[in-house]
């Protein structure tokens, strides 16, 4: 039997393929770049054939590298960055626009303007979001109402819509497969979460023509083959997942009351709260953990908009910094006697506070302030917006318990940093063994509908532990970091 599995991570900024052997091992991968559009202030897009491209390209280099048959690839799972928006012609396979990113902002307004209307408590109550323009309905009806003859096209039902996953699986099947699974739906503002299904009423209020939709599936099912064209012949695609939620897999928080957070150029945490959409009162989201054999997983989830990225701030726009390594050696060296909080809100602040119109600032700098301290500060900003999130979701939903936090991404490389986020959340931080979390969810859903890996349970069983990061900070320079943390970002916010 086929004994391995392609995971396609296609990401903001790049796309990677991965395959896996039986045992969850790497056994090659390949990664490529693509260009970012930034059209006007505020504005992201992607060149979607440039994605796919990506895509096509990475998967071929990583078969070649681990000198695997196509024979014996079992299945490919894709996970993908979230709500980032794709609208392409049925009859011609091509994208009407660039796709819009989930950084995109040229929406605000009017999602400005439905909330003045109140829409806002309907929205959440369906869909788990708060009304924003980082996921995708707005985005969609922006494209209708502003690419000449879109909204014709799309109302005589030729107009299709996607994100990112959605798109590159029409796409591998040669455009037989129109169809996302339960996560991804769940993040566009049109999916009614309870009821797993696309609702009318948003469909109504967003102005988007059902038929462009794609029909929404499990997160392990089966989603088409491959046209055999692309790599000799046809793979099954057995997975689909967001990024994030691809993550909650990999990292085997199968479990209500488990956590993960993944440290990127943003951060997201996200907790399993199992059957139960908890209903959040401190602006967290209600999503789609998972959804496997029909059965939906719901999960509390809180969106860090810079984290790696207050790094690349430091290195490419201040120039204090060569390299993002060399941050944790600075921050041991920084005067423990200042206290100096970066509150990095470059883009707004996202959850818990959701304020688009806070910017970034510096509190408590001296004389004697260096590259040293600056450092300190932009890794513990890390650590304080994911406390932050820890304290929301523990005011949302009793059943959270004593937190053990499972992180993964770039920044966990880090031990200074992950040593500094068990002191400040006051709670264990676990970093696995396999830092490629998303990719091996991704692998985990194609194989658990391949056949070739097993339950959950047992997938729980061979999640390794690298190191725990246990809390070591007094309690009271604890308490008071965090108020100093508390008191910059009241300041920071704009309302």
């Amino acid at each position: 039997m086929p004994a391995h599995v392609i995971a396609i991570d296609q990401g903001t900024t790049s796309s990677r393929a991965i395959v896996f052997n039986d045992q969850f091992e790497i056994v090659a991968s390949a990664q490529q770049e693509f260009t970012q559009h930034f059209p006007q202030s505020g504005w992201v897009e992607h060149d979607a054939e440039e994605i796919w491209q990506s895509v096509v390209a990475t998967c071929r280099s990583a078969l070649a590298k681990a000198d695997v048959a196509v024979a014996d690839i079992a299945a490919i799972g894709i996970t993908n960055q979230r709500e980032t928006t794709v609208v392409w012609d049925r009859e011609t396979g091509r994208p009407i626009h660039h796709a819009i990113v989930w950084q995109d902002r040229r929406t605000a307004d009017y999602c400005s303007k439905l909330s003045a209307e109140g829409h806002n408590p309907e929205i959440a109550a369906k869909t788990g979001l708060l009304l924003d323009a980082y996921f995708s309905g707005t985005k969609i009806g922006w494209l209708l109402d502003n690419v000449a003859g879109a909204r014709k096209l799309a109302e005589e039902g030729r107009l299709l819509f996607g994100t990112i996953d959605t798109f590159l699986l029409w796409r591998l099947t040669g455009g037989r497969q129109h169809a996302t699974d339960a996560t991804n739906a769940s993040r566009t503002l049109l999916y009614n979460i309870h009821d797993n299904c696309w609702d009318d009423e948003m469909l109504r209020l967003f102005n988007i023509p059902a038929a462009m939709l794609p029909e929404v599936r499990d997160c392990a099912a089966d989603f088409g083959e491959t046209d055999p064209t692309l790599f000799g012949t046809a793979i099954p695609i057995r997975g689909i997942a967001g990024d994030q939620q691809a993550a909650l897999v990999g990292q085997a928080c199968f479990e209500p009351g488990m956590i993960k957070s993944t440290y990127g150029t943003g951060c997201f945490i996200v907790l399993n709260t199992g059957s139960q959409a908890v209903a959040s009162k401190n602006r967290l989201l209600t999503t789609i953990g998972y959804r496997l054999g029909g059965k939906t997983t719901y999960a509390l989830e809180g969106s860090i908009f810079v984290a790696g990225a207050a790094v690349q701030w430091m290195r490419d726009a201040m120039g204090l910094i060569e390299a993002a390594s060399e941050t944790g050696k600075l921050a041991r060296k920084a005067d423990i006697s200042q206290d100096v909080y970066l509150v990095p809100a470059f883009v707004g602040l996202g959850a818990p506070h959701w304020d688009p119109d806070a910017r970034g600032a510096i509190f408590g700098i001296t004389r004697a302030t260096g590259p040293a301290e600056l450092s300190r500060a932009a890794l513990e900003s890390v650590c304080y917006q994911t406390r932050d999130l820890l304290e929301a979701m523990r005011g949302d939903w009793e059943g959270m318990g004593e937190t053990v936090l499972r992180a993964d991404g770039g920044m966990t490389a880090s031990n200074w940093t992950m040593q500094f986020l068990a002191d400040i959340l006051n709670a264990p931080v676990d970093r696995p063994v396999l830092l490629e979390t998303t990719a091996v969810g991704a692998a985990y859903l194609a194989g658990l509908q391949a056949g070739v890996f097993p339950s959950p349970e047992e997938f729980a069983r061979t999640w390794k532990r690298d190191r725990r990061f246990t809390p070591s900070l007094e309690e009271e320079v604890r308490v008071r970091k965090y108020r100093g943390w508390q008191d910059a970002v009241r300041r920071t916010l704009s309302r």
